[in-house]
C-alpha cells in the first residue's frame, strides 16, 4: 500500500507500469534502453479511493485520463528506469493527495456602494466619448 493521506492508501496491485524509450538527453543510449515510465492507474475501478475523490481526480486529472477511465501518467525526467518510475509515483501520489482535498466553497459577496458607483462612473464617461464621436464626420 502506498500511503496517500490518512485515510487514503493506494494499492500497488492496481497501478501499472510499462517502460518505453524516452526522448531528450541520454546520447547513443536513448536509442536502446526504455527509461521512461508509463504508469496507469484505472480511476473508475479502483477499491481504494471514496466516491468523492474518485470524482474529483476525474476531473484534476484532464487530459491525462483515457475514456475509460484510466490515468496515465508518463514520466521521462531523468536518464535512470529507477528515478523516472518515482517520479511518477510521487506524481500520482501529489495528484491523488490534491482530489482528496475538499474544494473550498465560495463565499457568496456583493461589490460595494462605491465600486458600484466607480463602475458606473466609467460607464457614463465612456457612454460621454462615444457621444461625442458621432457629431464628428470630417474626415470623409
Amino acid at each position: 500500500m502506498i500511503p496517500v493521506t490518512r485515510g487514503i492508501a493506494l494499492d500497488e496491485n492496481e497501478i501499472e507500469e510499462h517502460f518505453i524509450r524516452a526522448s531528450g538527453p541520454g546520447g547513443q543510449n536513448v536509442n536502446k534502453v526504455a527509461t521512461a515510465v508509463q504508469l496507469r492507474f484505472d480511476v473508475r475501478r479502483s477499491a481504494t479511493l471514496p466516491a468523492a475523490v474518485r470524482t474529483r481526480l476525474i476531473t484534476l486529472a484532464g487530459n491525462r485520463m483515457t475514456t475509460d477511465g484510466v490515468l496515465v501518467i508518463t514520466a521521462q525526467r531523468f536518464r535512470t528506469q529507477s528515478r523516472n518510475r518515482a517520479d511518477a509515483l510521487a506524481r500520482l501520489v501529489e495528484l491523488v493527495r490534491a482530489a482528496a482535498r475538499p474544494a473550498k466553497m465560495r463565499q457568496p459577496t456583493r461589490p460595494t456602494r462605491a465600486s458600484r458607483l466607480r463602475r458606473l462612473e466609467a460607464k457614463r464617461r465612456r457612454g460621454e466619448v462615444k457621444r461625442a464621436r458621432d457629431g464628428r464626420l470630417d474626415f470623409i
